[in-house]
C-alpha cells in the first residue's frame, strides 16, 4: 500500500510518527548504574562509621574470628565436660600455642642477632664494592655522602623519632586493649553465640524472622569457611616461605615464616609485601644471588596462591572473581587502611552469600 503524495512518510518501526525511544540496552544500563552507585554509597558509609568505631568494630571482628577457630574445639571438649569448661580450656589452649609461637620466634630472632648484624655488614660492603666496580663504576664518595646525610637526617629528626616511639608505645597500649576486648567477645560468644543471635531474631516482627534466620545462617557458614580457608592458606604460605628461607640460608627464617603468616590475610597484595622484606634481608646477608632466588619464590608463591590455594580452599565458602577481591582489598585499604583490607574481602563473601540465600539458592556463587 503506498503513501499518499501529501502524508509524510512515517520511520519504520515507530508508529503515528514517534521519536525514536531509549534503547533497551541503554535503559537496562542506566538502571543497574544507579543501584551500583547505591551499594557503593553504602559501602562507603559502612566503612567510614567501621572507621570511626574502629575500637569496637575490630575487637568484634577478631572475636568472630577466634569463635569461628575455637568453637569446633569447645563443641568436642563439651561433649565429656560442662560447656564452660570447654570454652574455658579452649580458649587457653589457643592463648598458650599462640604465645608459644611467639616465643619461639622471639628466641629465633635474638639467638641470630650478634651473627645478623655481621652479615649485615658484610653484606652492605659487598653490595658497595660491586656498585663501585663495572658496570656501574660509582664513586666510592657517593657512599660516604650517602652516610653522613642519613646521620644527619637522624639527628635532625631525633625529636620526631622520640615522639614516634612514645606513640608506638600508646599504640601498643590501645593494641592490648583492642585484644582483651577481642578476648572476652569471643568467650560470650563461643559459649552462647547460638542463643544470643536467636534472641535478636526473637525480637524480630514475626514475618523478618525466617530472612533473617536464613541470612544468619548463611553469613555464618560463610564467614567460618573463609575463616577456615585463609588459615589453611596462609599456614601452607609460611611453610613454603620458611622452608625455602631456611634452605637458602637466609636469616631470620622463622620471623619472616610468621610474618608471611599475618601477610596472607590480605589476599594478593599481603604476602608479595612480605616476600619483597625478606628479599631485602637476602640481599644485605647473603647477596644479589639468593635474593633473586627469594625474588623467584616471590613469583612461585604468587602463583600457587593465586592459581591453587585461593581457589580449591576458598570453594568451600564463596567463590569470588580474582578481580573482585582485588577490587574489594584496594577498596577496604582506600577506606579503613590495612583494617580495610583484611576485613573487605570476608564482607563482600558473606554479602554475596547472603543475597544468593534470600534469593533462594545455595549461598554459592556458580
Amino acid at each position: 500500500m503506498s503513501t499518499p503524495p501529501d502524508q509524510p512518510a512515517r520511520p519504520l518501526g515507530h508508529p503515528h510518527g514517534e521519536e525514536p525511544r531509549v534503547p533497551r540496552s541503554l535503559r537496562t544500563a542506566a538502571a543497574y548504574s544507579w543501584r551500583i552507585i547505591a551499594v557503593g554509597v553504602v559501602v562507603r558509609v559502612a566503612f567510614s562509621v567501621l572507621g570511626q568505631f574502629h575500637r569496637i568494630a575490630v575487637p568484634v571482628f577478631l572475636g568472630l574470628v577466634f569463635t569461628a577457630v575455637l568453637r569446633p574445639v569447645a563443641g568436642l571438649l563439651a561433649r565429656r565436660m560442662p560447656r564452660s569448661l570447654a570454652v574455658a580450656v579452649a580458649l587457653i589452649g589457643g592463648m598458650i600455642l599462640v604465645l608459644g609461637a611467639l616465643t619461639l620466634v622471639g628466641k629465633a630472632a635474638a639467638g641470630q642477632r650478634s651473627g645478623l648484624e655481621k652479615e649485615f655488614v658484610a653484606g652492605i660492603d659487598r653490595i658497595e664494592r660491586q656498585l663501585e666496580g663495572p658496570p656501574f663504576r660509582l664513586p666510592p664518595s657517593a657512599f660516604n655522602d650517602l652516610q653522613s646525610r642519613l646521620g644527619d637526617l637522624l639527628s635532625s629528626h631525633r625529636s620526631t623519632l622520640i615522639s614516634t616511639a612514645l606513640s608506638g608505645a600508646s599504640r601498643l597500649l590501645e593494641v592490648l586493649t583492642v585484644l582483651a576486648l577481642a578476648l572476652f567477645c569471643t568467650v560470650f560468644f563461643t559459649y552462647s553465640g547460638d542463643r544470643q543471635w536467636q534472641w535478636l531474631c526473637d525480637q524480630l516482627p514475626g514475618e523478618a524472622r525466617g530472612r533473617v534466620t536464613i541470612a544468619g545462617r548463611a553469613a555464618w557458614r560463610t564467614f567460618t569457611g573463609y575463616t577456615y580457608g585463609i588459615l589453611l592458606v596462609a599456614a601452607t604460605n609460611a611453610i613454603l616461605v620458611g622452608g625455602a628461607l631456611f634452605a637458602l640460608g637466609v636469616p631470620l627464617a622463622v620471623p619472616l615464616a610468621l610474618l608471611e603468616f599475618l601477610a596472607a590475610f590480605v589476599p594478593l597484595i599481603g604476602s608479595p609485601i612480605a616476600l619483597a622484606i625478606a628479599a631485602v634481608i637476602a640481599l644485605a646477608s647473603k647477596g644479589p644471588f639468593i635474593a633473586l632466588l627469594v625474588v623467584a619464590l616471590v613469583v612461585v608463591i604468587g602463583q600457587i596462591e593465586g592459581h591453587l590455594l585461593h581457589p580449591l580452599v576458598m570453594s568451600w565458602a564463596v567463590r569470588l572473581h580474582p578481580v573482585v577481591v582485588a577490587l574489594a582489598v584496594v577498596g577496604g585499604a582506600v577506606a579503613a587502611g590495612v583494617i580495610g583490607a583484611v576485613v573487605a574481602v570476608p564482607l563482600v563473601a558473606v554479602v554475596w552469600s547472603v543475597y544468593q540465600a534470600l534469593r533462594g539458592g545455595t549461598g554459592r556463587a556458580e
